[in-house]
C-alpha cells in the first residue's frame, strides 16, 4: 500500500499518480488534500509519512508545488527517509543507497510524463542491502 499526500499545488499531479498506480494495479491510500482550495502542505505530508512510519503503508509519495516543503515535513516524522527527486537517477540511487521510503515530487518542477517514470523507478528499485549502505541507513536512524 502506498500513502499519498499533497497540497493544492500538487493535487493535479497526485491525481495523475493515482491513475498511474491504478493502471499498475497498485493499492494506495490518499491522505488528502481533495480539493484545489488553498491548504497547508504539512497536514497532508505528515499524514502520509505517519502512515509509512507506522507500517500502515509500505511507501509514500508526497507532492507540493516544489516538493521542498512537503519533503521537509515528511522527514520530521521518525523513521521516514523522504527524498525529493526530479530525475530517475536520483530516484534509483535513493532506493538503492538510502532505502528511502517516501518520494517527494514538485508538481511545478517535473512534468507528468517524467513524474510517472520517477514514480516507477522509485517503486521498482529495491534497497541494495550492501553493508556500507545498510550501515549508513542505520546511522541516519540514529
Amino acid at each position: 500500500m502506498i500513502a499519498l499526500g499533497s497540497d493544492h499545488g500538487g493535487l493535479a499531479l497526485k491525481k495523475a499518480v493515482m491513475a498511474h498506480l491504478d493502471k499498475r494495479g497498485l493499492a494506495y491510500k490518499d491522505f488528502g488534500t481533495y480539493t484545489a482550495d488553498s491548504c497547508d502542505y504539512p497536514d497532508f505530508g505528515r499524514a502520509a509519512a505517519q502512515a509509512v512510519a507506522s507500517g500502515e503503508c509500505d511507501r509514500g509519495i508526497v507532492i507540493c508545488t516544489t516538493g521542498i516543503g512537503i519533503s521537509i515535513v515528511a522527514n520530521k516524522v521518525p523513521g521516514i527517509r523522504a527524498a525529493l527527486c526530479g530525475d530517475c537517477f536520483s530516484a534509483e540511487m535513493t532506493r538503492l543507497h538510502n532505502d528511502a521510503n517516501v518520494l517527494a515530487l514538485g508538481a511545478a518542477v517535473v512534468g507528468e510524463g517524467l513524474a510517472m517514470k520517477i514514480v516507477d523507478t522509485f517503486l521498482d528499485t529495491p534497497f541494495s542491502h550492501e553493508e556500507r549502505h545498510a550501515r549508513r541507513v542505520g546511522k541516519i536512524e540514529g
